[in-house]
Parts: C-alpha cells; sequence; structure tokens
C-alpha cells in the first residue's frame, strides 16, 4: 500500500509518532523517525534514525534536503511532534505558550515549507498529514494552551491544502480523541475514576490506539486518497471530550 514511498515522521520515539512509523514501515514504506532523541530507540527494519529539534529550522532544512538528496524524492511527511500540558485558566504562562507553541505550530509551518518546496522540485505530488486534536474542535477543560495550538493546526492545514494543491501537494490533519499512549499514562493513569469517566464519554467504548491514528495516516498517505486535501480525519470514537 505504502510500498517504495519515502516518509518522514517527527516525534517518533514512542507513541503514535512510532505507531505511524511501524505501520508505514510494515507496508513498505522507507522511513525517517526523527525525535530530538533516538539514543537507545530500537526501531524495526525500514526505519531509520534522524534526530533533530523540530524548533531549529536550519537543522529542519538540513535533515529534509539529506533525505531528499538521498532518495531523490520525500512522498510523505507526518508532523506528530508536539508538547501537551494540562493546566486550567489562571495557570497558563506566557512560558508555556511560547514552548508549546514552537513546537506544535511554529516547527510545523517550518516543516510545511521546506517539504512542499521539495516535493514541489520533483514536479509535485506529496501528502502532508497534521496530527491535530479532537480538543481543537470540542475543547477540553484543563488544556485551552494545547487545544488553541492544535485549532491552529487545523487552520493551517485547510489553508496549506489550498495553496499547495495546484503543486499536486495534498495537506491533510488527524484529530485524535483520547490515545493511551505513555504520555497518556503518565498524565492520567494514576487517577482511575478520571479515566472512567473519559471512556464513559466515548459511544465506542474505549480509549483509542495509537495503532487507529496510524491507521489514518496510512490511508491519507496512499495513493487511494488521492483527491483528498484540506480534511480533518476525526479518529475519537465520536467522542465529546
Amino acid at each position: 500500500m505504502l510500498s517504495g514511498k519515502i516518509a518522514i515522521v517527527t516525534g517518533a520515539a514512542r507513541g503514535i509518532g512510532r505507531a505511524i512509523a511501524e505501520k508505514f514501515a510494515s507496508l513498505g514504506a522507507r522511513v525517517y523517525a526523527n525525535d530530538l532523541n533516538m539514543d537507545g530507540v530500537d526501531l524495526d527494519a525500514g526505519i531509520f534514525k534522524l534526530p533533530f529539534d523540530v524548533t531549529d529550522s536550519r537543522a529542519v532544512k538540513c535533515a529534509l534536503q539529506e533525505v531528499f538528496r538521498q532518495n531523490g524524492r520525500i512522498d510523505c511527511i507526518v508532523n506528530n511532534a508536539a508538547i501537551i500540558a494540562n493546566q486550567k485558566l489562571g495557570m497558563v504562562t506566557k512560558d508555556l505558550l511560547q514552548k508549546m507553541y514552537s513546537v506544535n505550530v511554529f516547527a510545523v509551518l517550518d516543516v510545511i515549507q521546506i517539504a512542499s518546496r521539495l516535493m514541489a522540485r520533483r514536479g509535485g505530488g506529496g501528502s502532508i498529514i497534521n496530527i491535530a486534536s479532537a480538543t481543537a474542535v470540542h475543547g477540553s477543560a484543563g488544556q485551552v494552551a494545547y487545544s488553541s495550538s492544535k485549532g491552529a493546526i487545523i487552520a493551517m492545514t485547510k489553508s496549506a491544502a489550498k495553496e499547495l494543491a495546484p503543486m499536486g501537494v495534498r495537506v491533510n490533519a488527524v484529530a485524535p480523541g483520547i490515545v493511551k499512549t505513555e504520555r497518556f499514562e503518565e498524565l492520567y493513569e494514576a487517577d482511575g475514576e478520571k479515566i472512567d469517566c473519559r471512556i464513559a464519554r466515548i459511544p465506542i467504548g474505549r480509549l483509542a490506539t495509537p495503532e487507529d491514528v496510524a491507521n489514518a495516516c496510512v490511508f491519507l498517505a496512499s495513493d487511494m486518497a488521492s483527491f483528498v486535501t484540506g480534511q480533518i480525519l476525526g479518529v475519537d470514537g465520536a467522542c465529546i471530550m
């Protein structure tokens, strides 16, 4: 399904990013897995480490250009790297906003601008997938900073899709609901009652898995989605957050 495609996944050391990288590789893609620190991270066959700081514009440009130089193209980029923090109104600081927006918004725009130029250089064609969040659509108490950063991703996705469509570059987003990752466990697992309450608000009756999100990304990266752009694909079990 993704045989021979060249893909880059940011924030791929664990959680959703790792699941996406592994799924892509299992379907035949050559995957470059990015994270700030890939030391000690064991990867499946077909996945190659690509450590760099997504907030460093120069490092982003160098890394993407090197992947392009090695392969002659980049077919797909998944912008997954993100910071999440639970802070209620009155506790949100400018430092937190700056750090969160640097990773969740500014870095994504950097990648889109650089990747789209490289994709256009080979005559067009390519898929850019941004990981947004159901919180950007529905809101979430205690996550005003995170929700707003992911709302920016939704707006960016729709605008970039219109601008890049003439080049054949598609831009879509996946908006997961509550996903059971290592980070989720760090934030919520100590409070079993809170987790049960959240699951009760998901009509499907369970948390999403990283693989659920990866499967949605496979579709958007594949040729089956060749006429799909500017879309926000919810992977939330109809969760109302």
